[in-house]
C-alpha cells in the first residue's frame, strides 16, 4: 500500500520533502509532479526500483529514462556537453524539455540506451520536484507516468492513488499535473533533433536544425 503525501505546489512542505526523499533512499518508487507531467522516479542505479518501473510502464530495455538533475552543474557530470549543447542548455533549462545527450561513465549501464550509449537528462522548474533533487542531492531516475495503453500521462492524483497504490511507495499529491510530457531533443548527434513534441515549444531547436 502507498503513501499518499499532500505537498503544497509552490511551498513545499520540508518535512514532507525529507519523507519523502527517505523513501527515494530506501529504495521507494515515488510518483511526483513536473513541470510538464507527473513523473514516476527513484534513486539512481537502484536495480529492483527501476525494474518495477520498468514493469510498472511496460518499458523494454530499448527505453531512454531520464535523469531528472537540479541544475545544469549536475547533469554535467552524467552527460558529454560540447560548446553549442551547452548554449541550449542554458537558454531552456530549468524547463519542460528532455534532452538526449551521450553519457559520461556516471550514468549506471542500465539507465543508457544501450546501442547508442545516451541517456535523457531534464532540470525540471516545479517547486516540489526542485525541493526533491535539492533534498537528495542527486539526479531521479524518472519516466513519464504514461500507463500501458494510455497517450496521455496520469494527471490526477486520486485517480493515480486507484491505479498505483499497490504498486509505487509513495504518491505525492500536488495537484492536478499536465496531460503533456516533455518535449525531447535530441543532441547526441551533429544537429539538434526533436524527438517529441510535449508542452516544451519545439521551435527554437528546430530552427537550429
Amino acid at each position: 500500500m502507498s503513501q499518499f503525501f499532500q505537498i503544497h505546489p509552490e511551498n513545499p512542505q520540508a518535512r514532507l520533502i525529507k519523507q519523502a526523499v527517505e523513501i527515494i533512499r530506501n529504495g521507494g518508487v515515488v510518483v511526483y509532479p513536473t513541470d510538464s507531467s507527473y513523473a514516476v522516479g527513484c534513486h539512481i542505479g537502484d536495480k529492483s526500483a527501476v525494474e518495477r518501473i520498468r514493469r510498472l510502464r511496460q518499458l523494454d530495455d530499448k527505453h531512454n529514462f531520464t535523469l531528472v538533475c537540479s541544475d545544469l552543474s549536475q547533469l554535467g557530470l552524467f552527460a558529454k556537453v560540447d560548446t553549442g549543447a551547452f548554449r541550449l542548455l542554458k537558454a531552456h533549462t530549468p524547463g519542460p524539455y528532455t534532452f538526449i545527450l551521450n553519457a559520461t561513465r556516471e550514468v549506471p549501464r542500465m539507465l543508457m540506451h544501450p546501442k547508442r550509449r545516451t541517456i535523457g537528462l531534464r532540470v525540471p522548474s516545479h517547486p516540489i520536484a526542485m525541493a526533491l533533487l535539492e533534498q537528495l542531492g542527486e539526479p531521479l531516475m524518472s519516466v513519464s507516468l504514461i500507463m500501458p495503453g494510455d497517450a496521455e500521462p496520469l494527471s490526477d492524483p486520486y485517480e493515480m492513488r486507484q491505479v498505483l497504490e499497490h504498486h509505487v511507495d509513495l504518491i505525492i499529491d500536488g495537484g492536478f499535473g499536465g496531460l503533456e510530457a516533455s518535449t525531447v531533443i535530441n543532441l547526441s548527434g551533429d544537429e539538434p533533433e526533436v524527438i517529441r513534441v510535449g508542452c516544451g515549444d519545439p521551435a527554437p531547436f528546430a530552427a537550429q536544425a
